[in-house]
């Protein structure tokens, strides 16, 4: 599949999409069995299943963002959080511009904490944007797939990523996942020691535990819950 969209200019002007849907992830380290790319390729799938259930423009994704936790791994590539920022908000002001005015982050990297404060701004006199998922909103497609681990034990290249993948790209998923289970346990100083204190191999979390099958159920409970992202921003969750 392609993660890309492939849709044209023609599409779009049939389609007449109010809402644009913007993946956000990382080029950040995955552990041996994950590639580099993991985050953006799952916002990008999840941004796909969203466009063919709803109509809302997809946009391409922005592949590096703030990974600066990872960054005593080979390969990973950040920017800093004011470029991000600044990023999203000409994207937003682009999309105004051509009649878009409402956008949905569809973030996959946790560590891309400005993002909160990019929609917050936005939102000053109108609801315009969102952050999608909410913590709440992964919590509840972990239960809805039935998979083992919480989000704080299976932080980073575990059970739901290697899930998501299995599903949705499995060819980017690399033997070894089944043998790489690690437990960090707490991790209060993860901002200032950066992930590499905590482990060695890159992972956080379970990915012995995944399946294809989790992975299609996370990402169908993502989809359903998306429809109140579109509420919010007063439109209707129907194509």
């Amino acid at each position: 599949m392609n993660l890309l969209p492939t849709i044209t200019t023609v599409d779009v002007q049939e389609r007449a999409p109010r809402v644009a849907v913007l993946p956000i992830g990382s080029f950040e380290q995955h552990a041996g069995h994950l590639p580099l790319i993991t985050d953006t390729a799952i916002a990008c799938v999840i941004s796909r299943e969203l466009a063919a259930a709803y109509p809302v423009l997809p946009l391409p994704p922005i592949t590096i963002a703030c990974s600066h936790e990872h960054s005593s791994w080979p390969g990973t590539v950040s920017i800093s959080a004011r470029t991000l920022h600044l990023l999203v908000t000409d994207i937003a002001q682009s999309l105004e511009a051509s009649g878009i005015r409402k956008l949905v982050l569809v973030n996959a990297h946790g560590g891309n904490y400005i993002l909160s404060n990019v929609v917050q701004e936005a939102n000053l006199t109108e609801s315009r944007m969102t952050l999608f998922p909410h913590t709440l909103e992964w919590n509840r497609a972990r239960e809805h797939a039935g998979l083992v681990t919480n989000a704080h034990d299976d932080m980073h290249a575990g059970e739901i990523e290697t899930s998501i993948l299995l599903h949705a790209q499995p060819d980017l998923v690399r033997p070894g996942w089944k043998t790489a289970d690690h437990d960090a346990g707490e991790r209060p100083f993860l901002l200032t020691h950066g992930m590499r204190a905590y482990t060695q191999t890159g992972v956080i979390g379970y990915p012995s535990h995944a399946t294809a099958e989790k992975g299609k159920a996370v990402l169908a409970s993502l989809v359903t819950d998306f429809a109140a992202h579109l509420r919010v921003l007063g439109e209707r969750p129907v194509g």
